[in-house]
């Protein structure tokens, strides 16, 4: 009988967390009970409204709300997704929108409000395109993971359940939707759709090369009981992840992985332009300069009424200066 913890783990389905899942990568002390089976916004909902995993793959915009909101969560700063998000801004094309520009006194449709692809694609409109997020009319289809008041100043309504932003996009009733991932009516050809960025990887990596941001998507939830009880476990995490991403980095630098013709050349162009690991975890410089743009977003769009540091957000997971390396 194994005298570990037993902890269960909701994530997503991703090549640096196989070695976690196939249990060639083990967190000391601990027995991982791993679901990936779910879909993003499930996940969120299911850890956020009923803690029903001990440790979640969390909306990052979510999780800020949460933690505003005194709700009892904690996190480490391991981060499984991220993704540049200028090719997820979708158009009628009948609207006469040409550029950024002529969003402004639109009707968007979203997903969710707070969603964390959203708040970055808002913040992305606002201070890089000059496009303020309340002069647009905002319409969201589903609940939010973590219910909020809408500044008095904000345009928000909550569509009814038989009402899709992707329907309402294609019949004109909205002139635009900001999306977490590729929409139906787009994967379908359907001419009344386009993207608003026609040249979305050069513009994403303009984006980057000008501010240094893979924008991160999600972060790593810890109910807090489970903390309290249990100090040690956040850093035994921690550096079962980065193991295992460190496995299918590795893994998945031989190009026969992949049935892409030009993988290799991906490959190496990611390299050129992210640098050698842009997946890092931790409180890097870099990473510090991703989130804190991200609750900056968050709090200017009405979601957190205040900017905390991210020293109160994450825990440390750090084990001292120059240790880790010693032999056991």
């Amino acid at each position: 009988m194994s005298s570990k913890l037993k902890l269960t783990l909701a994530c997503g389905d991703y090549e640096i967390v196989r070695a976690l899942k196939e249990g060639v990568v083990q967190p000391d002390g601990i027995e991982l009970t791993i679901l990936t089976k779910m879909d993003s916004s499930t996940r969120h909902w299911r850890f956020l409204r009923n803690q029903e995993f001990d440790v979640a793959e969390l909306s990052s915009s979510s999780y800020l709300l949460a933690r505003d909101q005194g709700m009892l969560f904690e996190a480490i700063p391991v981060f499984l997704h991220r993704r540049f998000r200028h090719g997820f801004a979708f158009i009628n094309t009948q609207k006469g929108i040409n550029s950024p520009k002529d969003l402004i006194g639109r009707k968007i449709g979203v997903k969710s409000y707070q969603v964390s692809a959203i708040v970055w694609l808002r913040g992305i409109l606002e201070h890089e395109y000059g496009v303020p997020h309340r002069s647009i009319e905002w319409y969201s289809e589903i609940d939010e993971d973590v219910e909020f008041v809408p500044p008095a100043d904000l345009k928000l309504t909550r569509l009814p359940h038989d009402k899709s932003v992707e329907d309402m996009l294609v019949k004109g009733e909205l002139d635009a939707v900001l999306h977490p991932d590729l929409i139906e009516p787009f994967i379908q050809k359907d001419p009344r759709v386009a993207r608003l960025f026609k040249d979305y990887k050069n513009d994403e990596l303009n984006y980057f090369r000008r501010t240094e941001i893979f924008p991160i998507m999600h972060v790593m939830g810890l109910r807090r009981e489970l903390v309290e009880k249990y100090p040690w476990v956040p850093v035994e995490l921690y550096k079962a992840f980065d193991a295992a991403k460190k496995a299918g980095m590795q893994r998945m630098e031989n190009p026969r992985i992949a049935p892409l013709a030009w993988y290799r050349e991906a490959w190496e162009e990611q390299e050129e332009v992210l640098g050698s690991d842009p997946w890092e975890y931790g409180l890097s410089d870099r990473n510090r300069h991703n989130l804190e743009t991200l609750v900056q977003y968050s709090h200017e769009q009405g979601l957190m009424k205040r900017r905390m540091p991210l020293e109160e957000l994450f825990l440390e997971v750090t084990q001292g200066r120059k240790r880790g390396g010693f032999r056991i």
